[in-house]
Parts: C-alpha cells; structure tokens; sequence
C-alpha cells in the first residue's frame, strides 16, 4: 500500500505545479456554472416556479454543486493510458512491481484531492453571493456526501480507465470516447437533473452507472435525499464500482496478451 501512498502524493505535487491552470479552471467553471444557473433559472420562471420537485434556489444548489465537483470527479476524463499503449511505453507500466490499474488509480486520487480546493470552493462562492445556495444544516449529509465523492471520482476514473483500455484491441478509440463523453454528460445528470427526464429516459439513466458519477454526490451535498436513501444510494455506488473494477482487471488480463510492441 504504501507505493500506491507514494504514487499519490506524487500526483498531489505534481499537478500542485500548475496552480495557475487550476484556477483558471475554476474561473471557467463559474462562468459556464452563470450560464447553466440562468438556464435553469428561466426555465423554472417560465413553467411557473418549480420543475421536478426543484425550486428556482434548489436548482441553482444544484448547478453550482455541480460545477465545483467537475474538477475533483475528473469528468472530462484523460486519456493518457492510451497514449501509452500507441507508444508502448505501456510495457514499462505493466513491468513495474504494482498493479496496473492501482497505480493509475492512486495517481488520479492525488489529482483529486489537489483539485478540491483550488477548482471546488471558488464556483460554490460564485454562487453563494449570486443566486444563493439551499444546504443542509446538519453534518450527516456531508459526511455521506464525502463518502459519495470519493466513491463518484472512483467511478468516474474506472469508466474513462476501460476507454483507455479499448486501445488494446483497436487502434483509435476517439469514436468511443466521444460516445462516452455524450452519454456520461446527458445520463449523469450534468446538463438537467435525471429527475427532469422523461420517465423512460430517467428509469435507462439509473440503470447506468453514470447518474452515481455526479448526480448521486450532488443530490446527499445538497439534502434532496435523506438518511436512508443516502446510504442506499453510496451502496449502489460502490456495487457499480465494483463491477467496472471487475471489467476493467478483465481487460487488462486480457489485453496485455494481446500487446505486441515492436522496435529496437
């Protein structure tokens, strides 16, 4: 465990280095978080004060929520696994003396926590002193919702990991990534709330893991669900978790049978 501890607090330093590229992220993100709460906002004006169960503040929580975890969860993903696979520098990863996907697993766990701060707090402030913010006053849902984060930037990892994986067998995966990236964003509940689907499309969404990559961490943070149905929903998570783990250590097993780098 503790060259993954290491591997961790590597990643922590090294993406510490680029303090300025992180808050430039997080200045991006309260600006498109401006845009998406006024979205949001009109749109609950316009169906006459509420949608889905949201208030005009609930969806602005949710917004903003929202935008201060895209930075920790990683949701844009990296795609630096593949790369090394294209180049064969894979070989060495798959020599060292750790596991393949818990190194990889460390090192995005250290990005993490890096992003928490510098790309989390300053959307919530933005929206704190511009529309406001509806929370909890007690700790029990923080607690879960700390929970719930961890397990949703896991989730989030192991997804973009098995993408990355794909380039075992194939030699481009852009065409998958992009559908990946298209489904992750509309069944996470990263453009509206799933809740806001249509009941066809909300019953699909929460048969995907996506809906606990963002929206399950964002509906505990902001107390649209109670104690129970927290912890049922951290349940699911892990489940999910579990079975792309599974995937995921099938590919590899799999995959680097399959690797043949060629050169000197």
């Amino acid at each position: 465990m503790r060259a993954y501890w290491e591997l961790m607090k590597s990643s922590f330093r090294r993406h510490s280095t680029y303090r300025l590229a992180a808050f430039a992220g997080a200045f991006t993100n309260s600006v498109f978080g401006l845009i998406r709460a006024s979205l949001l906002l009109s749109a609950i004006a316009t169906a006459g004060g509420s949608i889905g169960g949201y208030s005009p503040v609930e969806a602005a929580t949710y917004v903003w929520l929202g935008q201060a975890l895209l930075g920790p969860i990683g949701l844009f993903g990296s795609a630096e696994l593949s790369r090394r696979v294209k180049s064969g520098d894979v070989t060495v990863d798959l020599l060292r003396s750790v596991n393949l996907i818990g190194s990889y697993w460390a090192q995005d766990l250290g990005r993490a926590v890096f992003d928490f701060l510098p790309r989390g707090v300053p959307p919530l402030v933005v929206g704190a002193l511009v529309t406001g913010l509806s929370l909890p006053t007690s700790f029990g849902p923080y607690a879960l919702g700390f929970l719930s984060i961890l397990a949703a930037i896991s989730l989030t990892f192991m997804g973009f990991f098995i993408m990355n994986l794909l380039s075992f067998w194939v030699v481009e995966i852009r065409g998958f990534w992009m559908l990946y990236m298209v489904l992750m964003n509309l069944l996470s509940g990263f453009l509206v709330p799933v809740s806001w689907f249509p009941g066809w499309l909300a019953d699909f969404a929460r048969a995907t893991p996506f809906p606990s990559m963002l929206q399950t961490p964002v509906d505990i943070l902001a107390g649209r669900v109670d104690g129970g149905e927290s912890v049922l929903l951290v349940a699911i998570q892990l489940l999910w978790l579990a079975a792309l783990l599974a995937v995921a250590h099938f590919m590899v097993r799999f995959g680097s049978r399959k690797l043949v780098i060629q050169g000197g």
